[in-house]
């Protein structure tokens, strides 16, 4: 039997792009929610509580609030929010890291999906870390380069606007208060005593 797959959020640019790979899965038969009761909360949580697997494809507070509507312990949540990164009783996402998150993973009925610019910091900095390479109080300085995609539909509409800014011909350099919301999981998956300095640059792809 297929699994039961449901997407909160299925409108926005994750879970359109999710909805897209999903429906040509064979193993998946895929619950949609009708247009006009996509805010219906009793429609979601009876979708939610029906699925095998729940993707959250929403903002930070709008997935915590969608975690508690789900009452089915067989259902499995897969957060792509930040929201669940480092929160107790939720699985990291990352099984390449070691066999231990994979079997973690494996288990887990809440799962947190990584950042795009953490995924990258963590597949270098965490083994250096646990193998005992580099310190954990070593000061990791970090650039990461992302297409605009990442930054949504109205970061997508800026970009691909017919007259846009010039501004948005070369990479430009963003979130540069050391406040990014992906700084907590890359010091927290990979163990080193304080963030790295945090260059996020956004470019034209």
């Amino acid at each position: 039997m297929p699994y039961k797959v449901y997407i909160d959020g299925q409108a926005g640019t994750t879970g359109l792009q999710l909805q897209e790979k999903l429906s040509h899965h064979g193993g998946v038969e895929l619950l949609l929610i009708a247009e006009e009761k996509r805010k219906d909360e009793a429609e979601r949580k009876r979708l939610m509580n029906l699925a095998d697997v729940v993707f959250l494809c929403l903002p930070d507070a709008a997935a915590k609030e969608a975690v508690e509507l789900v009452e089915n312990p067989n259902t499995c949540i897969i957060d792509a929010s930040t929201a669940h990164r480092t929160a107790e009783g939720w699985t990291y996402g990352f099984p390449e890291l070691s066999p231990a998150h994979r079997e973690a993973i494996i288990h887990s009925k809440r799962i947190a999906n990584p950042g795009c610019h953490a995924t990258g910091f963590i597949a270098a900095a965490y083994p250096l870390v646990h193998l005992g390479i580099v310190a954990p109080d070593y000061p990791f300085t970090a650039h990461s380069l992302t297409g605009y995609s990442g930054g949504g539909k109205s970061m997508i509409a800026e970009y691909e606007a017919e007259e846009r800014s010039y501004q948005f011909d070369s990479p430009r350099q963003y979130g540069l208060s050391q406040m990014h919301k992906h700084l907590p999981e890359m010091q927290h998956v990979t163990g080193i005593t304080q963030p790295p300095v945090f260059m996020p640059i956004v470019c034209d792809f």
